[in-house]
Parts: C-alpha cells; sequence; structure tokens
C-alpha cells in the first residue's frame, strides 16, 4: 500500500477507501439524459468497514442529489441492495427511480470486481 491509497478518516486515522460509479440511462425525455447521456452514481466506500463515506450523482436538481445522498452515505455498501427497490417505491418520485437502481447494482458489481482484485471494469 502506498500513501496515496490512504485517506484520513474521522479522528485523524488512515484509511483505505474504494471508488466506484454505477451508470444506467434514463428516460429519452429525461433532463439527465438531454445533458449527461446517461444518470451516474459515485461512492467512495470504507475497505474496512464497507460505509459509504461520501456519494455523488449526476442531476438537475441540487435537491436530487441531497436526498440520494441521505439514503446512501453510512449504509452498508452491499446491503443496500436488500432495501433499495422498496425504499425508492415509497420515498422517490422522480423520473430517475428505475436509473438509480440500476445504477446502484452497475456500481455494486464493478465493486464486488475490484475487491475480488479484478479491476473496475465490471468484466
Amino acid at each position: 500500500m502506498n500513501a496515496y491509497e490512504l485517506e484520513q478518516g474521522p479522528g485523524g486515522a488512515k484509511t483505505r477507501t474504494y471508488f466506484v460509479i454505477g451508470e444506467s440511462r434514463t428516460n429519452a425525455d429525461n433532463a439527465i439524459t438531454t445533458i449527461y447521456g446517461s444518470f451516474y452514481l459515485a461512492f467512495e466506500i470504507s475497505e474496512e468497514t464497507e460505509q459509504v463515506v461520501a456519494f455523488s450523482c449526476t442531476h438537475t436538481l441540487d435537491l436530487t442529489e441531497n436526498f440520494l445522498r441521505k439514503l446512501f452515505l453510512g449504509q452498508h455498501f452491499p446491503s443496500i441492495d436488500t432495501w433499495l427497490e422498496e425504499v425508492l417505491e415509497r420515498r422517490y418520485g422522480g423520473s430517475s427511480r428505475r436509473a438509480v437502481l440500476v445504477s446502484y447494482r452497475d456500481a455494486l458489481k464493478r465493486y464486488r470486481t475490484m475487491r475480488r482484485g479484478g479491476g473496475a471494469s465490471g468484466n
């Protein structure tokens, strides 16, 4: 491990994290598709705890990213798949609901590949 792999964590501890992006398409008439072409979710995940420590996404309204950040931050990344679809159905009224789910699952696939040492391509 080199110094570039260590990140300053809470309380000054040095931690190692993974960065992973999930991608999906959304409706052709969605503003995100018009502006960005695809929908992306980006996660930084603690190697030790597998908790989401940072989150970002493509969005046209800041509130979208803020809402999703509250859902994901602090969560055990692999376990999100057990509840995400239900929570989105109940609480997320955005037109990109399906894209959020597909992007997360794409990120999870890439993350699992990275954890096995296979890089981020997901192949």
